[in-house]
């Protein structure tokens, strides 16, 4: 039996991340589960009002909602608990305080440059986590954060091009396959970092306890992993948003134009085959929630889609999935009884994995 290699961001030890999944696929059951592990379990931050069906300002509830989730998986869990924002969320602002006063562990910044982050944290004991696919993205992100703040981010989180969800790469390098290596990217990062006295955790594409060996052969302290934790029971999605990715072959992995502006890996379904065609799904526009989204020229609204699918929902809806969904099998994701396995059975796992080697990059 192996064990996964612990490091440190600022006084918090763990031994992976677990990345954020919104709308409401990584909440309080899976960080939890994660947290108790030995890992930082992560809450996806984005629309947890709506999830819930929670009534009123869109801003005040997915806030108040936000603390509920935090607190539920605090009662469940004494280890690591943070939270993932969009910068590009309207309700930013309102979340980032909510989660700073809920004093989480970790705030992982992405969706977009975090470059007025710190002004919520206010000396408290949150650490600052920013995901960034280029160097450059990096430096200017540290560079206005002293110049202003006096601080820098407490960890680096490099986001290859294999990750699932939004990502942050043009889509044409994506599909011709120019956009940069995870490899060539973390490298420079953990170069860079080095010289700040900071860790880099790398993410996108990683799937085994072996590319947890590998990504730390590039100079990363450890790894964020998000796909992987999908098919297992805490997860928080619906059974019918897991067994898509039991069913998905690796031809089904697809790269999408989401209405937000950015290019987006999903699992394809009937409804993404829809858009595909051109077709339109009816919706009214209720709040301007991602300010980059053009509803009036959206064939869909991303939100409705992803709170459909996680609460099962696939005929409205779709998955977010990194590259090696497709890995998921019902051999390897459900136990003897037919159900899926737990975290803890799956952190043993990558223990083992970690110990011989097994890699997907």
């Amino acid at each position: 039996m192996g064990a996964l290699p612990t490091f440190k961001i600022g006084d918090l030890e763990i031994n992976l991340i677990q990345g954020g999944m919104s709308v409401g696929v990584s909440g309080r059951r899976l960080v939890s589960a994660v947290a108790n592990e030995g890992g930082a379990g992560i809450i996806g931050g984005v629309a947890l009002g709506l999830l819930h069906g929670y009534s009123g300002n869109y801003a005040k509830t997915n806030a108040k909602a936000l603390r509920d989730e935090i607190r539920a998986a605090r009662k469940m869990s004494d280890g690591v608990i943070g939270v993932n924002l969009m910068r590009v969320l309207s309700d930013y602002d309102n979340l980032a305080e909510a989660a700073v006063e809920e004093e989480v562990d970790l705030i992982i910044n992405g969706g977009g440059l975090p470059l007025d982050f710190p002004k919520f944290l206010k000396g408290g004991k949150t650490k600052s986590g920013v995901i960034v696919s280029s160097l450059r993205a990096a430096k200017l992100i540290t560079r206005k954060w002293e110049k202003k703040y006096f601080v820098i981010p407490d960890v680096f989180i490099v986001e290859g091009p294999k990750a699932g969800g939004h990502l942050g790469f043009k889509y044409d390098d994506l599909i011709n396959g120019t956009a940069s290596s995870l490899e060539s990217i973390a490298r420079s990062v953990v170069e860079y970092a080095n010289g700040l006295d900071r860790p880099v955790v790398v993410a996108g594409g990683i799937y085994y306890g072996g590319d947890i060996q590998k990504a730390r052969g590039w100079g990363a302290s450890g790894v964020q992993m998000a796909t992987r934790f999908v098919a297992t029971r805490e997860c928080d999605a619906h059974d019918n948003f897991k067994n898509e990715h039991l069913r998905a072959d690796e031809k089904d992995i697809v790269l999408i134009s989401s209405p937000v502006g950015m290019p987006g890996r999903a699992i394809l379904n009937p409804f993404l085959e829809k858009i595909d065609r051109g077709e339109k799904y009816d919706f009214n526009c209720r709040w301007n929630c991602l300010r980059t989204c053009n509803s009036k020229k959206s064939q869909y609204c991303i939100i409705d889609a992803l709170v459909n699918a996680v609460k099962g929902n696939l005929d409205k809806g779709f998955a977010f999935a990194g590259t090696n969904a497709y890995r998921a099998t019902r051999e390897s994701c459900l136990d003897s009884d037919g159900k899926f396995i737990t975290v803890k059975t799956l952190m043993k796992r990558l223990g083992d994995e970690y110990s011989r080697g097994q890699i997907s990059l």
